[in-house]
């Protein structure tokens, strides 16, 4: 069983910066893939970036790539995803998930969910 936490939501003007967390507990970790899906209000959540279980791959949607870094800290038990140049079509819920060792990119992949943080990015 994982527990995952998610928190660094909230608002941002157009072109700022949020870097959000996502805690988890239970063992092996290190053994897990971890990535961020977002969902904005009426649409399907969608992938935003994964890294596997080491860390040594990332993958990015192509609306975030180039904008958005996911990184991981095993010793800590957390990934993070670092969002520059925000824009408002970036306003959504963010949810972190994982799976065992590589990265999905669909939903039905991953077992494990956090509850979600709220990102609004003004214009």
């Amino acid at each position: 069983q994982v527990q995952l936490v998610e928190s660094g939501g909230g608002l941002v003007q157009a072109g700022g910066s949020l870097r959000l967390s996502c805690a988890a507990s239970g063992r092996a970790f290190g053994s897990y893939a971890m990535a961020w899906f977002r969902q904005a209000p009426g649409k399907e959540r969608e992938f935003v970036a994964g890294i596997n279980w080491s860390g040594a791959n990332t993958y990015y949607a192509d609306s975030v790539k180039g904008r958005f870094t996911i990184s991981r800290d095993n010793a800590k038990n957390t990934v993070y995803l670092q969002m520059n140049s925000l824009k408002p079509e970036d306003t959504a819920v963010y949810y972190c998930a994982v799976r065992p060792l590589t990265v999905g990119w669909l939903r039905n992949e991953y077992a494990y969910w956090g509850q979600g943080t709220q990102v609004t990015v003004s214009s």
